[in-house]
């Protein structure tokens, strides 16, 4: 039974890395003590990806959602996960030059489809967020039935966007499967997270997973084991890595 960690984060656009040495790294930043297969990332800049590829192109495949501004991007490792083909999707309705990002992938032998997105951002914005949502689905319901197709994002979705769009019966929301475990319902939460200086305090579960597994006879399926947040502790300079928690997931093939 092979396992597969994935991991969906958000690095915040506006704070700055500096030069440091592994074992001060690791002390500051959990995620480095894990070692995903796959990392979706949101809100990339230039500088930070310059960043984590001249410490971690040994050993990642990365590949960019954008050049400009913020962007999306995966990290795949190259020791387990090979890349077969990749495209950018364009949301033709997008104001905030929002995209999807879509990899085809090989696990040990096992077809998979990752998908990642930064959905529009802020309240006023819902019906951009569903459409960017209705476009995902149909892209994961039109896979093929050999394909695994697993979609991590920060989607700025509310709860009540989600009930009127709802997910495909082939469709699991991987939180959802889990059992709705409390320790990482939110994922926004600026009641703990102080690095931005909000007046009003809220709590969200923007960042989500979705996955739709193999349909096919005989093709091994993906099952959640296990989901948490990560990124909980403060830098040395007193900023979280991010204004949203990270997700560390993993799944096993059966």
């Amino acid at each position: 039974m092979e396992k597969v960690r994935a991991v969906e984060e958000s690095p915040e656009i506006n704070t700055t890395s500096s030069t440091k040495d592994r074992k001060e790294d690791e002390e500051n930043n959990p995620g480095s003590r894990h070692s995903p297969d796959v990392v979706f990332l949101q809100e990339l800049i230039q500088p930070y990806t310059r960043f984590m590829k001249k410490r971690l192109a040994a050993n990642y495949t990365f590949i960019e959602g954008g050049k400009e501004r913020y962007f999306i991007g995966m990290m795949l490792k190259k020791s387990r996960i090979t890349l077969l083909d990749s495209e950018i999707v364009e949301y033709s309705t997008s104001r905030q030059m929002r995209n999807l990002l879509v990899a085809q992938v090989l696990f040990k032998g096992q077809k998979l489809c990752l998908m990642t997105s930064h959905f529009e951002s802020c309240k006023p914005n819902a019906a951009n967020r569903m459409i960017q949502l209705r476009l995902v689905m149909k892209r994961m319901t039109k896979a093929p039935d050999d394909v695994t197709v697993l979609f991590g994002g920060d989607t700025n979705l509310r709860d009540a966007e989600m009930v009127e769009v709802g997910l495909p019966g082939c469709v699991c929301d991987v939180w959802e499967q889990l059992g709705e475990p409390e320790h990482c319902r939110y994922t926004w939460d600026t009641y703990v997270n102080t690095n931005l200086d909000h007046r009003y305090k809220s709590r969200f579960r923007f960042d989500r997973l979705y996955l739709r597994r193999a349909a096919r006879e005989g093709v091994p399926q993906l099952e959640p084991d296990s989901m948490a947040l990560i990124g909980l502790e403060k830098l040395k300079c007193g900023l979280y890595t991010s204004d949203h928690w990270g997700i560390y997931c993993t799944f096993s093939a059966l």
